[in-house]
């Protein structure tokens, strides 16, 4: 039987969604497969986790083409962002907190080209005094995934509707970052 990796990829990034202790068993168990099956094709944790940041940097690279944030006004492209990565943010919110992500520096060059992207959102609201000054745009990034993430583990507790989410979080982002002009 021929084993689609990327069949074994999403499942465990489902399960790891929900579950982000999830065993190796159990995420075989997810995927359908044995655990000797998994472990041919990952050879540990490590392995997937490393192949999942992969996907991970991939998810984000197709809801940012999606999201068009390069496109219009700045405010609607944080909007259109977040609506986009709110269906994954369960995933992301897994992937944020995998540090053997980030300690190997394998997988830096990927996120800070996405987090240019963003941030060069973020850099244009400002340019077109849209948006705070005083906040630097490396910042506003962080926490807009810093946002994305905790939506994702307050829907998981039941602390907030699914529905809500997106919603939430960009009103949070926004409220924040829009410039307020005195009078």
């Amino acid at each position: 039987m021929t084993v689609d990796r990327e069949h074994v990829l999403r499942a465990a990034a489902a399960l790891l969604t929900r579950k982000a202790t999830a065993s190796m068993d159990e995420i075989a168990k997810a995927a359908g497969i044995s655990r000797a099956t998994l472990h041919r094709h990952f050879s540990g944790r490590p392995a997937l986790v490393r192949a999942l940041g992969l996907l991970g940097v991939e998810l984000v690279e197709e809801r940012l083409a999606a999201a068009r944030i390069d496109e219009g006004d700045p405010v609607e492209a944080v909007r259109r962002l977040v609506a986009e990565a709110i269906p994954v943010s369960g995933f992301l919110a897994f992937l944020y907190g995998e540090n053997q992500l980030y300690e190997s520096g394998a997988m830096d060059d990927d996120w800070e080209r996405i987090d240019e992207q963003v941030a060069a959102l973020f850099r244009r609201g400002q340019e077109q005094g849209l948006f705070r000054f005083d906040l630097t745009p490396a910042w506003l990034t962080e926490a807009l995934f810093a946002l994305i993430a905790a939506s994702a583990w307050t829907v998981q507790e039941g602390r907030v509707a699914a529905k809500d989410a997106g919603y939430m979080v960009s009103e949070l982002v926004l409220g924040g970052t829009i410039r307020s002009v005195e009078k």
